[in-house]
């Protein structure tokens, strides 16, 4: 053994930039002050060291990590029956086998392992290999964060099965990837270098996630080419180390698409035999394929009701090529048709239940329906889907998001544990019984052998893996839930943070309040009372445009007009919906005065000036909660500020950028929001914050020179519902304006646009000296969808802090276009300390 004598224990000083891309198996140097005594084992002794062996990949990983942070070497020894003063990793099978006395270990279950650091001997004991890894990280986990404990612990997971689904395409492209280009595919086929695969999977194993869809739920045929099968096995090659099985996503039609015959009907023989020829082509390949994941009749996918089959026999097809060699299916329950807003009773929210429930008991027990955590698509807040309650005799799993396509698309600081677990601590009431989320996907409360989680994360090529270093607890966090639902979701990220970013309680406790305070803004800013986010829903899903929800057919209404707003979901009067919950949770959302303020307009249609139990009308706490929500936004910057210097350089400046666009992105927001309900409603804000705004000066106002006025779509992206471009897109413009504010400092803001197709320039000056320069360059510094409109989306804004004037000063910005970007602007703001525009 070697001792470390430890007591206070923090990170080392910083010494180097971080790049994110060992996110949070950074493994940082530790130093210790005072004296306190840790033993470490002197060697390693691993109970398979196979190369292809998650136990050989748990004894590198306790070597890798051991001398990071201890800065001490621990090899692996030849002797294993040198026990004492060892760590001793491996299967339990393989220790009773080597040692003769398994009887002292509990009894696990699968992926289950025991950690006990009690003794001169650490042992990390899997149920399976699998498990092994998993004790590993965490034994890692708890010397990288300080945690000398000695303990026994027996750790089994919740549900057996934790997948995550990737969105990639077979050229590279990402579907609602926010982080980069794809790590697997490329060209059509499957990329030469996997070394950033290996590294993924590294991550994954460590928060115990045990399968990935490597491909987009809307499927290219072409995967299953010969060669690009032999592509998908180089991939399992790369996780099978890690204990992470490979499955992808299919297309229905794939049959007629490129198996030469004329029908994708899921009980034709020819369908039959191609789905057991592509599968057995598949495990010949990969012996430990997970299985599929489809996506059928929605959205446009082929599926099995082109041929009135159902949707259980589309799902059995596979599952029937799967099981003899013990494969899943996972089918989504995202199924709807596009509807007409004129009936009052269509209602989107009710297709899930509609299409499944009728079917429980007849999908295959190797059949897994996948179910989206609220019955219409990943929004800010929605009641727990209903269709947990109604598969009975299915086996069921949830997807959650990690990748933030409608919550602000990783360029906005969303912390979702808080939000999953809304849904996962849920009780359902079944039968007048405790039915929690948790215990439905797990399979516990309706005795089901299968079930877990999924969650869709779009890593990409981008070093920080999702495009954001703040967003990838959001990852760390849908692996510990997936494993242990009960698990609290500050303690989680208090966890991250710490592996992230260091020991220092200033860190922990400064992050901890963003991240903790950052779901409960968003929903304030983007969409509130149960409204869901207001974002554009037939663009790209990124910032705010109210009015999209209605007047289409995908079903995401707010029935807003100028007296009221919301869907009436009720049996007695609306779409029924209410009805498809439990009868005590029906009950509940039946009644206005019994459902909750923050789920108000999903269940009920109600007057503006309806009075909350708050004891505001919802008009009035739309104009509240916006204001109280960017406010908060603004509070983000200055927290991230406090840790400067305490935070490596090249991670600091990247976040800061971030928060800096999320502060000025969420006033694009809030005033969206709050202007649209107030054109519409005619009803005004209480406290005269709503249009009026006494620190800016609109650009069309001033003197344009080279610069033309243009309506924006929707006209509550811009403030006065206007902007100015550049004349020509070769030539530059300026505007110009005397400032009639008293003598002060001021923060200067410019509210523009940053369109795709260009990188404008601006600069701005102050009686001809110029204050600052910047470029609209989004499309290199932000992962999120671009638009080429000006729109919620492209409204930004850029603040020069600390500006000195004087009454009768004049301001002059000059906008240099570039392709299609016309060096857009809408206002600027000059703000007094402290006072937020």
């Amino acid at each position: 053994m070697f001792c470390i004598l430890l007591s206070t224990v923090v990170s080392l000083g910083i010494v180097t930039a971080e790049n994110g891309q060992n996110a949070w198996l950074r493994y940082a140097p530790l130093r210790s002050v005072n004296s306190y005594n840790l033993s470490l084992a002197s060697n390693i002794i691993a109970l398979n060291t196979s190369k292809s062996s998650p136990v050989y990949t748990a004894s590198l990983e306790l070597q890798k990590g051991i001398q990071s942070i201890f800065s001490q070497a621990v090899k692996e020894s030849d002797e294993i029956h040198q026990a004492a003063s060892s760590l001793i990793v491996g299967t339990v099978d393989d220790y009773s086998h080597v040692y003769g006395n398994g009887n002292d270990v509990p009894d696990l279950e699968e992926d289950g392992f025991w950690l006990n650091t009690e003794g001169e001997t650490v042992k990390i004991l899997g149920q399976n290999e699998r498990g092994a890894l998993y004790g590993a990280f965490e034994y890692l986990s708890m010397l990288a964060q300080g945690d000398f404990s000695h303990i026994s612990s027996v750790n089994n997971p919740n549900q057996p099965i934790r997948w995550v689904n990737q969105w990639d395409n077979m050229d590279g492209s990402i579907e609602r990837g926010y982080g980069g280009s794809s790590i697997f595919f490329n060209n059509g086929g499957i990329v030469d270098d996997l070394t950033r695969v290996s590294e993924y999977a590294r991550l994954l194993a460590s928060i115990r996630v045990n399968g990935i869809i490597v491909n987009n739920v809307n499927a290219n045929v072409s995967l299953l080419s010969p060669q690009n099968i032999q592509g998908l096995g180089r991939i399992a090659d790369v996780f099978r180390p890690y204990g992470i099985q490979v499955g992808i996503s299919l297309n229905f039609a794939s049959p007629t698409a490129i198996g030469g015959l004329t029908t994708f009907d899921p009980l034709d023989s020819g369908v039959i035999s191609f789905w057991t020829n592509i599968t057995d082509q598949l495990y010949q390949r990969i012996p430990d394929f997970a299985g599929y994941l489809v996506k059928a009749d929605s959205e446009g996918q082929p599926g099995p009701l082109t041929y009135n089959r159902t949707l259980a026999d589309g799902a059995n097809l596979f599952a029937k090529a799967l099981n003899p060699y013990n494969g899943v299916v996972m089918f989504r329950a995202f199924v709807y048709n596009q509807l007409n807003e004129s009936d009052w009773k269509a209602d989107r929210a009710n297709a899930a239940v509609q299409f499944f429930k009728p079917l429980d008991g007849k999908f295959a027990n190797n059949v897994v329906v996948q179910i989206k955590y609220g019955p219409i698509d990943f929004q800010v807040r929605e009641p727990t889907s209903p269709l947990f309650s109604n598969l009975y005799n299915t086996n069921t799993a949830i997807e959650l998001e990690v990748t933030q396509e409608y919550l602000g698309q990783q360029c906005h600081l969303v912390y979702l544990a808080p939000l999953w677990k809304t849904v996962l601590d849920f009780d359902l009431r079944v039968g007048q019984k405790a039915s929690k989320v948790s215990d439905i996907i797990s399979g516990e409360r309706f005795n089901r052998p299968l079930g877990g989680s999924a969650a869709v994360v779009n890593v990409g090529t981008n070093a920080t893996w999702l495009g954001s270093h703040m967003a990838m607890s959001n990852l760390y966090a849908y692996g510990r839930l997936a494993w242990d639902p009960s698990k609290d979701s500050q303690n989680i990220l208090q966890d991250w943070i710490r592996l992230t970013f260091g020991l220092a309680s200033e860190v922990l406790n400064t992050i901890t309040k963003m991240s903790m305070e950052s779901w409960p803004a968003y929903e304030q800013y983007s969409g509130n009372l149960g409204i869901q986010t207001l974002t554009d829903i037939t663009g790209n899903h990124y910032g705010p445009n109210p009015q999209s929800q209605d007047n289409n057919g995908w079903g995401q209404w707010t029935r807003a007009d100028k007296k009221t707003i919301g869907m009436d979901r009720t049996v007695w009067n609306g779409t029924g919906y209410s009805g498809t919950y439990p009868p005590e949770i029906a009950s509940m959302y039946e009644d206005i005065s019994t459902t909750p303020d923050n789920l108000l307009l999903w269940f009920h249609h109600v007057n503006y000036t309806h009075i909350l139990h708050s004891g505001d009308t919802v008009i009035q706490y739309f104009y509240n909660a916006h204001y109280s929500g960017a406010e908060t936004a603004q509070a983000f910057v200055k927290l991230w500020e406090s840790l400067k210097g305490k935070i490596d350089a090249e991670r600091y400046e990247q976040v800061l950028y971030r928060q800096t666009y999320q502060a000025g992105h969420s006033i694009v927001w809030r005033d969206a929001i709050s202007n649209f309900y107030w054109n519409l409603s005619g009803i005004p804000d209480e406290a005269k914050r709503v249009g009026n705004h006494p620190w800016r000066v609109e650009a069309e106002s001033m003197v344009l020179d080279g610069y033309t006025i243009v309506p924006v779509k929707p006209f509550e992206a811009a403030s006065n519902y206007t902007a100015i471009i550049t004349s020509s897109n070769t030539t530059a413009g300026t505007v110009a304006t005397k400032l009639e504010f008293a003598d002060g400092t001021y923060d200067l803001a410019v509210n523009y646009f940053d369109v795709v197709g260009g990188r404008a320039k601006w600069q701005v000056y102050l009686n001809n000296k110029e204050v600052g320069e910047w470029i609209g360059d989004h499309e290199d510094t932000l992962g999120h969808a671009l638009s080429a409109n000006l729109d919620g989306g492209t409204a930004s804004r850029v603040t020069f802090k600390g500006v000195k004037i004087q009454k009768g000063d004049m301001l002059k910005i000059v906008g240099s276009p570039d392709g299609a970007e016309a060096a857009p602007l809408d206002y600027v703001a000059l703000l007094p300390p402290g006072v937020i525009d």
